[in-house]
């Protein structure tokens, strides 16, 4: 094996790492739960899936807010690590080959573009729908990440001004509507009846057996969706809209109201054309983007 690139995929609640070749594949992978304090997880992770291969370069993927100047992260589910690091302690161990940082949103949206569903676009965001919402932009053929590296944050564009506080200590951002766990409370609210460890994954299948309430949360997730693609598509002149992640999984029940959203909301000529696509990665989206920051 040579040519690979070691991607480092941190998140709040699993590290993933795996190596990764010039055309996207992911060769080797290993995954790990976050504990509170990571980095030890970390190290023993990129060992065993390095052992003794030679690499060249790094890839991280991290869960923000980043600071790709600096090369720091401050994950906001993990409270030991603000202000971590990361790139120069990955550095440290991998010395002699270039290491690169970028938030995990934008690193699925360069994984989505170099080798999943937005090959061909040029100016594109990702987003991951999930228990919260993320994304990324790749404007231009290269991940966006703007000033400090945290631009793409899509899930915290606000759709309803006097809407449900948001754990970014916003109101009303897309994620109050379209993440997982928030879709069930409102559905919950809204009176369906389901069991205590009712996810999205049961509110999608209440759906498609057609009861109204879970189709209706699907309905306010979609359109919140869409209507923030429409915001950014205005904003950054995009070309294509790639949405994953496991409420994603749910198709046409989320992707029909944000194709709808955006016939209603992207009025200018010039966003007439927009696609919306489901992603083809997965979960290793990130990795490979995270690769590709290296390529």
């Amino acid at each position: 094996m040579t040519d690979l690139v070691l991607a480092l995929d941190f998140g709040g609640t699993k590290i993933a790492a795996a190596l990764v070749d010039p055309v996207g594949t992911v060769v080797r992978t290993a995954r790990v739960p976050t504990p509170a304090d990571p980095w030890d997880a970390v190290v023993s992770l990129v060992s065993s899936v390095v052992e003794d291969v030679p690499v060249v370069g790094v890839g991280i993927a991290s869960a923000g807010p980043v600071d790709t100047v600096a090369g720091t992260v401050s994950p906001i589910n993990v409270p030991s690590w603000q202000a971590f690091p990361l790139r120069a302690s990955m550095a440290a161990l991998f010395p002699g080959v270039p290491v690169e940082l970028a938030g995990d949103g934008v690193c699925m949206a360069l994984g989505e573009h170099r080798h999943g569903a937005g090959r061909g676009s040029t100016h594109m965001v990702g987003l991951v729908v999930s228990t919260g919402v993320g994304g990324g932009l790749v404007l231009d053929g290269r991940p966006f990440g703007g000033r400090t590296g945290n631009a793409g944050h899509i899930g915290h564009v606000v759709v309803e001004a006097d809407g449900e506080p948001c754990s970014c200590g916003g109101r009303g951002c897309v994620e109050t509507v379209a993440g997982g766990p928030r879709m069930v409370a409102w559905a919950r609210q809204a009176g369906w009846r389901a069991p205590d460890d009712a996810d999205a994954a049961l509110l999608a299948a209440a759906a498609l057996a057609g009861e109204e309430i879970p189709l209706e949360a699907f309905d306010r997730a979609g359109q919140a969706v869409g209507m923030a693609i429409a915001g950014a598509a205005a904003v950054c002149d995009l070309d294509v809209a790639v949405i994953g992640g496991g409420v994603a999984q749910a198709g046409e029940l989320l992707f029909e109201p944000v194709r709808r959203a955006l016939k209603a909301h992207a009025g200018l000529s010039f966003l007439e054309g927009i696609e919306v696509r489901a992603a083809e990665l997965g979960g290793a989206a990130g990795l490979v983007g995270a690769a590709a920051l290296v390529r």
